[in-house]
């Protein structure tokens, strides 16, 4: 089993990198490898709760929902949401406020790193 570190740095909308990025992490999970998804830049917003889109549109926090529900970890950059306003009771169940320690710790953990 590989062990899979993505690293998020688009917003949730308005490209679809951060989307591609997900649906990838969640088959990885399906096919019961280990993944951890670390939020920064524009794309910690991608675990904000409560996000509204349009009905048959795509969900970014309901997707990472789905990766910490199949023991996936998610963590957000502090700084990034800092910059953004965000504080760790917006974000979605099973997210946390990370910091680069935690990002230089799970990179070294990771057999795989991959960047969006």
């Amino acid at each position: 089993m590989a062990k899979h570190l993505f690293v998020l740095n688009d917003p949730p909308y308005g490209t679809e990198r951060s989307y591609n990025a997900l649906r990838l992490a969640r088959s990885l999970l399906n096919a019961k490898e280990e993944v951890r998804v670390f939020l920064m830049g524009d794309a910690a917003a991608c675990a904000a709760a409560g996000q509204k889109v349009p009905q048959g549109y795509y969900n970014l926090g309901d997707m990472l929902g789905a990766v910490v529900r199949r023991n996936g970890e998610i963590s957000v950059c502090g700084t990034c949401m800092d910059a953004r306003g965000m504080t760790e009771e917006r974000l979605i169940e099973g997210a946390r406020r990370g910091t680069m320690d935690i990002l230089t710790e799970w990179t070294q953990w990771a057999d795989k790193l991959l960047v969006f």
